[in-house]
């Protein structure tokens, strides 16, 4: 009887994906021949031409993208990787296969005695104070170069913008991408948006959320643990949508070319940034291997105490 409950209850959640699979394969023909058809209009025409896609930069704005842009992308893709794989791990793990305790002495020595946390939960924390780090670089940088109105907004025709770059992508007759001058508008509000939005929350609430924040903190009535676990989870899968698209869209709107403006500092087509990306994968991957405790307990035991 079990049996039959089990198989029953499999049949019915395979159903719902079916259904639930071509309601999104429905609602993305309509958008796609909505799309079309306002664009076949002397409206849909005019609007695009008003608003081709994307926002004219402000006089002086450096041209190119400099090769410490490279570098940050590297690493801030490096870490976003294994932030996204410990942060499921400690999401999903009931039996750590460690506990790290910080060394309470020097700097770090603190009154109370340190709180022990999975050997998971310290390799999440760690690679976020190195992400935070290379984001306070990246900052400083932008706007020390002036590249910062690149990713944010300086004249409200972002936004038809946007709206007209959205309605090329949709009616599958895409915008035209320059990526190494200017980004279209929907580019930049959605760096815009990660850069200065989701970075700092995910921030703030994996700092509150953690053992590191204090528990008798006046803030915590107003910024209770429960909001911050909500909002933390999905910025993740904000994040994980974010580089979904943004790799699609890198190979989909000329891949050596787009490689080359990331990793080769040079607006050409050749394979140069490409070897460089595989370069960058290989890194990644042994990042991925070797994030294990077999890996992990020694470098946490230069901090701290690893055990049961």
């Amino acid at each position: 009887m079990s049996t039959v409950k089990k198989s029953s209850g499999t049949t019915g959640n395979q159903s719902k994906r079916i259904k639930v699979a071509a309601i999104v394969v429905a609602a993305v023909v309509v958008v796609v021949l909505l799309a079309m058809w306002i664009r076949s209009t002397t409206f849909g025409q005019d609007f695009i031409q008003q608003f081709p896609g994307h926002s004219e930069l402000p006089a002086g704005t450096p041209d190119g993208l400099p090769a410490w842009l490279g570098w940050q992308h590297f690493l801030n893709a490096f870490l976003l990787v294994l932030i996204i794989r410990s942060g499921i791990q400690v999401r999903t793990t009931t039996r750590p296969a460690a506990y790290w305790t910080r060394n309470n002495k020097g700097l770090t020595r603190t009154k109370n005695a340190p709180t022990k946390i999975s050997l998971e939960l310290w390799f999440h924390l760690s690679l976020d104070v190195l992400w935070v780090l290379n984001g306070l670089v990246f900052a400083v940088l932008i706007f020390a170069t002036g590249h910062w109105v690149r990713i944010v907004p300086t004249s409200w025709d972002v936004i038809p913008n946007a709206v007209s770059a959205g309605l090329q992508y949709a009616s599958l007759n895409w915008p035209t991408e320059n990526g190494w001058s200017n980004y279209n508008a929907l580019q930049l509000l959605a760096y815009f948006a990660t850069v200065f939005i989701a970075a700092p929350l995910s921030f703030l609430t994996g700092l509150r959320t953690s053992a590191a924040w204090p528990k008798k903190a006046a803030i915590n009535k107003y910024f209770p643990i429960e909001a911050a676990r909500a909002v933390h989870f999905p910025v993740m899968i904000y994040f994980v949508a974010f580089i979904a698209v943004h790799v699609f869209l890198v190979l989909a709107t000329g891949v050596l070319r787009n490689l080359n403006h990331m990793y080769g500092n040079r607006d050409e087509v050749s394979w140069f940034g490409f070897w460089i990306f595989v370069i960058s994968l290989v890194v990644m991957a042994g990042g991925w291997l070797l994030a294990r405790p077999l890996f992990l307990r020694p470098v946490a035991s230069l901090m701290g105490k690893v055990g049961r």
